[in-house]
């Protein structure tokens, strides 16, 4: 039916009647949404929440991750045609999934915009979904994850990136994306215990707890082992995944604030999300991906990949464990 459908779709970001299925809308046209979900804002029977926080305000370098969730859709536009690849369950048929648009917060006044999202990831999880978050700078994962700890308790977190995020900073009144964790664990929303930190490849003199396997340790041992050593860390308790796209080298990822040599390679990246299927996670991002520094667009299909990966470790956490 695939090619006869194809004649006829159109828009489904606005015209679609159910919230599950494949889509097999031209991906060159039609209103762009996540993986052509619907977009809505009626949450109720809603399984999860795709949602975009267009936010760059907090780096330390380059801008232009604001563009990044606009991408991150652009870029899904080629996946929804089949089942994700190496997944026995396909969560397109089996959950009710939307895209409930972007945060809208006022650029200019950035002390407001932490409450802002916390308050918006909030009421999502009050209605019974989670949320994947397509970013906007790393920062956003802090509101993020007060939302979260105020529901689970302090999280264990799985947490890709290229650097620690744990740079000192005790005014919590900076907003920050180079120091978000930092906060996180000192007001206790993280658990470090059972936190892990995968393709660090830059120096940090107090990891707070955090266990952190580099990129160079998954390089020589591999992806397998790193996810093993993942899922003992994490454990069955509620767990968050959040993905800094730097995390991967800047040949695979070249958009992005802050590159660093030596990075993740996107197959590696590719198995151990798919081999933390089983985790319990309740929710997760994609961040720091900023079209303005790749040309070729790879950096917002890496970040669509990453962003279906999570729904697809969200979705097996309610199915399969």
């Amino acid at each position: 039916m695939a090619l006869e459908d194809a004649k006829s779709q159109v828009d489904l970001a606005f015209t679609a009647r159910s919230n599950r299925g494949l889509a097999f809308e031209n991906a060159f046209g039609g209103a762009t949404s996540f993986l052509r979900r619907r977009y809505s804002k009626d949450l109720a029977g809603v399984d999860l929440a795709i949602t975009g926080v267009p936010f760059d305000q907090a780096v330390t370098h380059r801008p232009g991750t604001r563009f990044g969730p606009r991408a991150i859709r652009e870029a899904s536009s080629l996946q929804p045609y089949d089942p994700p690849h190496g997944w026995p369950t396909n969560p397109l048929e089996e959950l009710d999934i939307v895209d409930y648009g972007d945060l809208a917060f006022d650029y200019a006044m950035t002390p407001a915009f932490p409450q802002m999202l916390t308050d918006h990831i909030a009421g999502i999880l009050a209605a019974g979904a989670g949320t994947v978050t397509l970013g906007g700078d790393h920062f956003i994962t802090l509101p993020i994850l007060r939302a979260y700890a105020a529901k689970y308790g302090p999280l264990g977190v799985i947490h890709f990136d290229a650097h620690s995020d744990l740079w000192v900073d005790d005014d919590f009144t900076r907003i920050d994306h180079g120091t978000f964790m930092y906060k996180a664990v000192k007001q206790g929303l993280v658990d470090p215990a059972r936190s892990v930190q995968i393709g660090i490849r830059t120096t940090t003199e107090d990891y707070l707890g955090f266990n952190v396997i580099t990129a160079r340790e998954v390089h020589e041992k591999g992806p397998a082992w790193a996810t093993a050593t993942a899922r003992d860390i994490v454990g069955d308790r509620p767990t968050y995944l959040t993905f800094d796209i730097d995390a991967l080298d800047p040949a695979f990822a070249p958009g992005t604030g802050t590159p660093v040599w030596g990075g993740l390679h996107s197959w590696q990246a590719a198995a151990m999300l798919r081999d933390l299927a089983g985790i319990n996670l309740v929710g997760g991002d994609v961040v720091e991906v900023s079209p303005p520094y790749d040309t070729t667009g790879a950096t917002a299909i890496a970040g669509a990949h990453v962003a279906y990966e999570l729904i697809c470790l969200y979705h097996w956490a309610r199915t399969q464990r």
